[in-house]
């Protein structure tokens, strides 16, 4: 596949509208600046949709790719390697804080196997139907996947991007199910951002102890070796150190943007995918919004060099989409008060000042 299409297919969002959308908060009752950032989600959310007044978030929807990762052999994670079948199965079961999250917000939650390590036959076939291969190899010796199956994970992405477009999903929160899927993401980051190991290994979403963190950050060391010259080939490094979910993630986020399909990231896997992903097509950021901060140096490097500001710094650690999913009443919230304000009215007896009205402030604090 050539993914230089993407440059091509992928435009930003409509830079007319959003110049509408100020121009309508400008003439709100409100002075400019009470409602903080929330101003720049309207009117950035009026660009993607095409809109002013842009329209409520109706119809989001939670996707979450699995996978283990063979480097989780090395005690890279504080979970036992092989076992992100586990964490599916808690969320299949609503018993993981996305699930409940996405319960009590009412967001429908789907959740994609591309390697996890086990039975198919233990999962339902709508979540294993995408599958790749059983685990991906471990990056610090071997590659994570041959390149064909890079192509399909990525190409498997990119059809779940078109069925959620397709059946009408407005908003996308993106998350992943992983056992050792940091220290992949890691390895991704640091060697597109041409720093050391040492700089982008956090403690994971479990959190591991100082001997796990040397090891993982041996295991990234070891990963960037192997990374480094195929830096040219987005498509090969996902092989050589990122893994089926990873793949599938970038190729999701990209065919997103190329059906404006806004997306909210959620800590540094989905961080990284992004990274690889604006490599790819330099456009496409600008279809996304970093959920939150984890807390994860690398998550940090990465948003930096993308360029995306996170919307929530609560200290949330535990991944799985969850920091995601929080930031999206705030972004439910700047949506409708982009679209239910009022705008101000003319003094009485000047009918024709209209916009240029004085803001009526008297009354707020």
């Amino acid at each position: 596949m050539n993914l230089d299409d993407f440059v091509d297919l992928i435009e930003r969002p409509d830079g007319g509208v959003r110049r509408d959308a100020e121009e309508r908060r400008a003439r709100l009752a409100l002075p400019p600046g009470a409602l903080g950032r929330l101003d720049e989600l309207g009117e950035w959310l009026a660009a993607a949709q095409q809109r002013v007044p842009v329209e409520p978030v109706e119809r989001p929807r939670v996707v979450l790719f699995a996978g283990d990762h063979g480097v989780a052999e090395l005690g890279v994670s504080a979970r036992p390697a092989g076992t992100a079948h586990r964490l599916v199965r808690a969320v299949l079961d609503g018993e993981s804080p996305v699930a409940v999250l996405a319960r009590r917000f009412d967001v429908p939650l789907r959740v994609v196997d591309m390697s996890l390590d086990c039975d198919p036959d233990d999962l339902p076939k709508e979540v294993t139907r995408h599958r790749v291969r059983r685990g991906s190899g471990r990056l610090d010796i071997e590659d994570a996947l041959t390149l064909e199956e890079a192509e399909q994970a990525f190409r498997a992405g990119m059809a779940i991007a078109d069925e959620e477009a397709d059946g009408g999903t407005d908003l996308l929160v993106l998350g992943d199910l992983s056992v050792g899927g940091t220290t992949a993401a890691g390895t991704l980051v640091a060697a597109l951002c041409g720093t050391d190991a040492s700089q982008v290994t956090g403690r994971g979403g479990a959190g591991i102890d100082d001997l796990a963190w040397m090891r993982k950050c041996a295991a990234i060391r070891d990963g960037l070796r192997r990374a480094r010259p195929v830096l040219g080939d987005q498509l090969q490094l996902l092989a050589t150190c990122g893994g089926a979910d990873l793949a599938a993630m970038t190729g999701f986020l990209l065919q997103s943007a190329v059906r404006r399909t806004p997306v909210i990231l959620d800590g540094v896997v989905s961080a990284a995918c992004a990274l690889v992903a604006q490599r790819v097509a330099f456009r496409a950021p600008d279809w996304w919004l970093a959920g939150h901060s984890s807390g994860e140096p690398a998550q940090e490097k990465a948003l930096d060099r993308i360029a995306l500001d996170p919307l929530l710094d609560h200290g949330v650690t535990v991944g799985e989409g969850t920091g995601a999913l929080l930031a999206l009443p705030l972004v439910r919230a700047a949506a409708a008060l982009a679209a239910e304000l009022p705008e101000r009215t003319a003094p009485a007896g000047d009918e024709g000042a209209g916009a240029a009205a004085a803001p009526a402030t008297d009354d707020i604090t």
